[in-house]
């Protein structure tokens, strides 16, 4: 495992005055990716990762700097820097060489990933620390000092009062009143007080509804704490550990693994990293902990895309300055600048969305694991249903598997049944059946005891489509391939890829035939069921649409904790990592929906999403019970997941993939032409298929030129090329010297995504 990076020799040298003249190589802020070496002036501690101001033509600008370099022989007088922006560099030599990694293997710019590295909150010069006045009294004054003030300067003597009865003397300005500022002055004048000024967090949690309780460390089962103990041997021992994956099924208690394993790491000095997939198990997480290390909450920081830009701003320099030990967020999160990081922890590592969507297109989990080599640090990624690349190394021995096989409060796995929506859907003469009569009958019951359900369905909305029985038309997004969905509490037709938005029709607009339908059906649809079917019952629904409010979730999720609700209906939000005792009923909607898509992972993805649902239910003394309506019940991913059998899906999966040289056993890439001018986007891709077919690198398989899945979006016709290799620098580094080589046109983009999770 590779060493901390440390400061380069020549940056030493030029610190120590050793070296007369060095330059520094900085990275121009802004889209153009100008690199450009200027003098260090004499006085200026310059390294690298130091923000600075430098002459740019005729105006002043910023940069980040690269790195430190000898003076070339240029026969020009080479420009200085102007100055320094931060006085301590804000990259550190360790997040620089993972910049520099990400940048080679994932074929982005460096510009890209500084963005990354540094937040717009941190870079902005506009952004800066809260701060407020503080009135201080160091000792109380004499009674006869009072007593003058009394007759003398009332206020003063109030001001004094206050005060003495705030305890530590302290109290800030702003509480004393308007009018106070010429009072304080003239007290401060006369040594009455001194006036301080001090930094105020901005604190994500400062609107917290519910109250942190502390909680003690939890007895381990034999499996958790043979798990621990690698975990701990890692972290004493980090330049041998290998990663670790911690296979734990839905209530195996991986958590307390995370906890106690964090509790040792900031025993031996260090901070942790915890990772998790969605902004919406942020919050959730970050009680955990703060409930776990209650001494020591305000070294617990967060870091998500929700964060206004002041709170991302404080919580950023809480993490650098030290003060913040403990830091989880979601995917960009694994650049948190963290000193002396001895632990990284990935939740729920399989995830698509630690995958980057924009530039840099980099797999947050990945870089994890590159961080933590980088680092000297230990490593643990988690899952219930691990990725297969994760388990794949595993069976290399390149990662150290650890097992959790049974629920940690000794519950059986629930009870998985089902049901056949064909025979269902005979049952109703060929009309559609949401919900089966099994599926209705247990929700009933469920009611009746005082138990509480989920109704999972991954598609919100109230209808998939509006489709004319007539003509056969369909109502379609003007921008996108794509059938625009409608919703019934914005009365709108609403494609799902763009956004756009659009009056829904009385009649058919293409025969004006009034009998237009509406097709398949959505959260939305399934509520407004539930009042019909189950009127007695609370209910919620949680999506995309539903949550739009600040804490709109986490207010839902409350509700459902403390019994308020009977059954939540949601998607893929309420997937994974949420813990209700009182769930004893999960219902899966329309398990088919993700299983039928043109990617090679569909049915990895049908049995995570399947198996991570299913866990929800039985986490406390009852039983739980999971009803899976499907239209293809022999499916190899529904019945896998049925069984709660990871090891027998992944080995049939495995070899599928084998057989056709899919991931883990190679690399897949995707190259993506777009445009508005349909023709001119085909032609591009085609004339880079071209040249890169030219001099290919052996291994290499190159696609064809083919449509995407998702042709248009956004009003721009899209083509992609597929290409695999055993390795995946030769395959960047191809791709990328076609592509410095070819002049595109002005109105086509292209994209490299290494590593693609997303083809359509």
């Amino acid at each position: 495992m590779p060493a901390p990076a440390e400061i380069s020799p020549l940056a030493a040298a030029a610190l120590a005055g050793r070296v007369a003249a060095v330059t520094a190589r900085v990275l121009i802020d802004g889209s153009s990716e100008l690199v450009f070496d200027y003098a260090i002036p004499a006085g200026l501690n310059v390294v690298p990762g130091c923000r600075v101001r430098v002459p740019l033509r005729r105006q002043a600008a910023t940069g980040t700097v690269l790195a430190l370099a000898e003076p070339s022989q240029a026969d020009f007088a080479m420009r200085e820097l102007l100055s320094l922006i931060d006085p301590e560099p804000l990259i550190t030599p360790v997040l620089l060489r993972a910049g520099e990694w990400i940048a080679n293997y994932y074929g982005c710019s460096l510009e890209s990933v500084i963005r990354s590295l540094l937040p717009e909150a941190v870079r902005s010069e506009e952004n800066s620390a809260k701060t407020r006045r503080i009135a201080v009294l160091d000792a109380a004054p004499a009674a006869a000092v009072l007593e003058k003030l009394a007759k003398r300067a009332p206020r003063q003597q109030a001001v004094l009062l206050l005060l003495m009865a705030a305890g530590d003397g302290r109290l800030p300005v702003a509480d004393l009143g308007e009018g106070a500022a010429a009072t304080l002055k003239a007290m401060e004048k006369a040594g009455l007080l001194r006036i301080e000024v001090e930094e105020v967090r901005r604190d994500p949690d400062a609107d917290e509804i519910e109250e942190v309780v502390e909680s003690k460390p939890l007895a381990l089962n034999p499996a958790q704490a043979a798990a621990l103990d690698q975990v701990l041997h890692a972290l004493m021992h980090p330049l041998e550990a290998k990663p670790m994956l911690l296979l734990g099924v839905t209530g195996s208690g991986k958590t307390e693994v995370y906890l106690q394993a964090a509790q040792r790491a900031l025993q031996l000095g260090k901070t942790v990293l915890v990772l998790v997939p969605e902004i919406s198990l942020t919050p959730q997480t970050v009680r955990r902990f703060k409930a776990r290390f209650a001494a020591m909450q305000d070294q617990v920081a967060v870091l998500h895309s929700h964060l206004s830009q002041g709170e991302r701003f404080d919580e950023w320099h809480r993490i650098r300055k030290g003060i913040a030990r403990i830091v989880i967020g979601a995917r960009s999160a694994v650049f948190a600048p963290l000193p002396d990081l001895g632990l990284v922890i990935v939740d729920e590592e399989h995830e698509n969305s630690y995958k980057q969507e924009n530039p840099p297109r980099y797999h947050g989990r990945d870089v994890a694991v590159l961080r933590a080599a980088f680092e000297g640090a230990a490593i643990v990624l988690g899952s219930a249903t691990p990725s297969l690349e994760s388990w794949h190394n595993t069976q290399l021995g390149k990662y150290n598997l650890l097992r959790l096989d049974q629920r940690a409060d000794g519950q059986s796995m629930p009870l998985v049944r089902v049901v056949d929506m064909r025979l269902e859907a005979a049952k109703h003469k060929g009309g559609m059946a949401i919900l089966s009569d099994k599926l209705r009958t247990a929700l009933e019951q469920r009611l009746e005891r005082g138990e509480q359900s989920i109704l999972f369905l991954n598609r919100r909305g109230f209808a998939r489509s509006l489709q004319c029985p007539a003509c056969g038309h369909v109502c379609q997004c003007p921008h996108c391939a794509v059938a625009l969905t409608y919703h019934r509490t914005d009365e709108r037709l609403i494609c799902h890829v763009c956004g756009h938005q659009a009056v829904v029709p009385r009649k058919c607009p293409a025969c004006m035939d009034p009998a237009i339908l509406l097709q398949g059906y959505g959260t939305q649809k399934v509520e407004e069921l539930l009042t019909k079917v189950l009127p007695q019952a609370k209910f919620a629904r949680i999506d995309a649409d539903a949550m739009r409010r600040r804490h709109a979730l986490r207010d839902t999720l409350h509700a459902f904790k403390t019994h308020k609700l009977d059954i939540l209906i949601g998607t893929q939000m309420i997937a994974k990592g949420l813990h209700f005792p009182n769930v004893t009923l999960v219902g899966i909607l329309n398990a088919d929906l993700g299983l039928h898509v043109p990617d090679f992972r569909a049915g990895e993805r049908t049995f995570q999403l399947l198996t991570q649902v299913s866990g929800r239910a039985g986490r406390g003394d009852l039983t739980g019970e999971v009803i899976v309506q499907t239209f293809t019940p022999h499916s190899p991913s529904i019945q896998y997941a049925r069984r709660h059998d990871f090891d027998g899906f992944s080995e049939q999966e495995l070899e599928f993939r084998r057989q056709f040289g899919f991931p883990p056993y190679g690399h897949c890439a995707v190259l993506t032409a777009r445009s508005n001018h349909e023709r001119r986007a085909e032609f591009t891709l085609q004339t880079l298929h071209l040249r890169l077919s030219e001099n290919l690198p052996p291994g290499i398989q190159l696609g064809e030129v083919l449509p995407s899945p998702l042709v248009r979006a956004h009003g721009q016709f899209r083509f992609q090329i597929t290409l695999r290799a055993p390795r995946a620098r030769p395959l960047t580094h191809h791709v990328q010297a076609v592509l410095a080589r070819t002049s595109l046109p002005e109105d086509v983009t292209v994209v490299f995504d290494m590593d693609a999770l997303n083809f359509s």
